[in-house]
């Protein structure tokens, strides 16, 4: 039993040798160009990065003094913080921590028991310093201030 051919079978075919035949068109090309020399293979780039296929006027360049050039950020003064004032919003010596809310703002700062003195309790007028850690702002340095 001989297998059928389709049109669109056919169709393929024809398109594969099309394709077969450009290539080797293409590689004929190439190789009846000629010998290229090593001259035609050159590029030059400009001081902007651009290629060409002469070489460019060279222009004198600047000269820069290397020791006007700063290398990282200049150092900022050192500016020293004043503690924040707060009020301990809520407390539990059980779990170990707690959250003050900012007197100056709504936002809430957490706590834990081991930067808190002895003695807190919620509704305790505080001062403290902020922290970064690992889930945001953190007081440290807790001073009751008044109760």
């Amino acid at each position: 039993m001989a297998k059928r051919i389709t049109s669109g079978k056919r169709e393929r075919e024809k398109l594969k040798q099309t394709k077969r035949q450009d290539k080797q068109k293409k590689k004929e090309e190439r190789l009846s160009g000629g010998s290229r020399s090593f001259e035609d293979m050159l590029a030059y780039v400009d001081e902007n990065g651009v290629l060409h296929t002469t070489p460019q006027d060279v222009k004198p360049k600047e000269e820069i003094d290397a020791s006007q050039i700063e290398i990282s950020v200049p150092r900022q003064s050192e500016i020293e913080e004043e503690p924040m004032s707060g009020r301990v919003e809520y407390f539990t010596a059980s779990k170990g921590y707690g959250f003050i809310k900012d007197a100056a703002g709504s936002e809430k700062y957490f706590f834990h028991i081991t930067n808190a003195p002895a003695g807190i309790a919620e509704g305790d007028r505080v001062t403290f310093e902020l922290e970064r850690g690992t889930r945001g702002m953190n007081a440290v340095r807790i001073v009751i201030s008044n109760k």
